[in-house]
Order: structure tokens, then C-alpha cells, then sequence
């Protein structure tokens, strides 16, 4: 029942357990702008007021921001927030690369296979569009550029995995996963055209198989190029 015109408590949570849903599934990205009071109501089904209160709340827990005159803004602390101090150490010691690249080993061929069984269309386009991005910083020798677009291709897999789980623990250590990657890959690329090439192809083969959704090729072909930077990094160190 709703006492005039303001909403139940009861509808106030339920609300606020979609908006809730919404951020942990990535539908709202860090820092994305959520849409307006009305068209939140129009998709729920609710009255605007039930819509501003449950937005009221997740702000009072720093879940979102509430910027007057421009809107409502996704919080960078389910996604960005800073690593932990073990993290730091970890991303920071060269000794711990074994680690990280183990680590990751299990994580994204986890979310390779399950991105292969779960993603949407949508998902699927947003890998196919990294993975052409990639190809073309790879075109024009943009080392730097090629290793963004990489990170962003991995998190696009972990968000097509539609496991809140995975694309949670995949985006909280976002930024040491991001260090590894453009600091350790970049390097490699750098010093030998062959070793992009190869990454390259590696990338597209994840992608085939993830949009062909062909979930045992999609983990193995992750886990193939996880093995692969393993195997250049050792022989490098030889």
C-alpha cells in the first residue's frame, strides 16, 4: 500500500535490490550515468518517488553518486576502488608474475567458458568490437594502445561471463591485472613483432570461440594464451 504519496518501504527495497542487481551484473558500469528517475520508473513499474528514494539509499552507501543538475553516476567502488595493500605488492614484485599469471590462468578461462555459454548479443559485439580494436592498434605498431584495448577485451569477456561473481573479483583487481598487463605484454611486444603477431592471433581465436559459443574451446583457448605469455616471459628471463 502506498500512505499518499509516498512509497512502502516494502516496494522502496525491492527497487533497490534491482538497481542492486544492476550494478553487481554490469548492466550500470562504474561510472556510467544511470538513466533518468522516469525512465527507471517506466522499466520497473513503479512511481518516480519509489524510484528516488531506493536511489537515495544507494547513495547514503556510496554506491552512486548524486550530482544536482546532472544526474546519477555509478561509483567506481565496486569496480575501481584501490588494490589492497597485498595487491599493490603483488602487482609491484617481478618475483610474483608466476602468481599472477597463474591466477589469471584460472579466473579467465573460467570466464572465457562461461562467456561462451551466457553472453548476450550485446556481449558478444562488444568482445568482437575490442578484439578489432586490438587488431588494428596491432596494425599500426601502437604498443601502448594495443595492451589498453587488451584489458578491455579481458573485462569484456569477465562481463559476458554474467556471473556476478567473476565480473566482481575480475574488476576489484582490475588495476593490478591492468599494471601486469601493460607493463610485462607491452614489453614483450615491443621486443618482438612475432610475439604480437602470435597474441594476436590468440585473441581472435578466444573470440571465434566465444562467439561461435563453444564454451571447452573458448577456456581452452584462453588458457593456451595465458601459457603462452608464461612461456615468453620464462624464455626471456633465460
Amino acid at each position: 500500500m502506498v500512505t499518499g504519496n509516498r512509497p512502502t518501504g516494502g516496494r522502496v527495497n525491492a527497487i533497490t535490490r534491482k538497481l542492486e542487481d544492476a550494478l553487481l551484473d554490469g548492466s550500470f558500469p562504474a561510472n556510467a550515468k544511470l538513466p533518468s528517475e522516469r525512465a527507471l520508473a517506466e522499466r520497473y513499474g513503479v512511481s518516480r518517488n519509489t524510484v528516488r528514494e531506493a536511489i537515495q539509499q544507494l547513495g547514503a552507501r556510496g554506491l552512486v553518486h548524486i550530482r544536482p543538475r546532472s544526474g546519477v553516476f555509478v561509483s567506481d567502488q565496486l569496480r575501481t576502488g584501490a588494490p589492497s595493500p597485498w595487491g599493490q605488492l603483488i602487482a609491484d614484485s617481478p618475483a610474483r608474475r608466476d602468481d599472477i599469471l597463474e591466477f589469471r590462468r584460472v579466473l579467465e578461462g573460467a570466464t572465457a567458458y562461461f562467456a561462451a555459454l551466457r553472453g548476450t548479443d550485446e556481449d558478444l559485439e562488444r568482445i568482437r568490437g575490442a578484439t578489432a580494436r586490438l587488431e588494428r592498434a596491432r596494425q599500426e605498431g601502437n604498443h601502448a594502445g594495443e595492451s589498453r584495448v587488451d584489458v578491455e577485451l579481458h573485462e569484456a569477456i569477465a562481463r559476458a561471463s554474467r556471473n556476478s561473481m567473476f565480473l566482481h573479483l575480475h574488476s576489484s583487481i582490475t588495476k593490478m591485472m591492468r599494471e601486469h598487463i601493460i607493463r610485462n605484454v607491452d614489453g614483450l611486444r615491443e621486443l618482438n613483432q612475432s610475439v604480437s603477431e602470435n597474441l594476436a592471433l590468440q585473441h581472435r581465436t578466444i573470440c571465434d570461440a566465444i562467439c561461435a559459443r563453444r564454451p571447452e574451446e573458448a577456456r581452452t583457448a584462453m588458457q593456451t594464451h595465458i601459457d603462452y605469455v608464461r612461456s615468453r616471459f620464462d624464455a626471456d628471463d633465460d
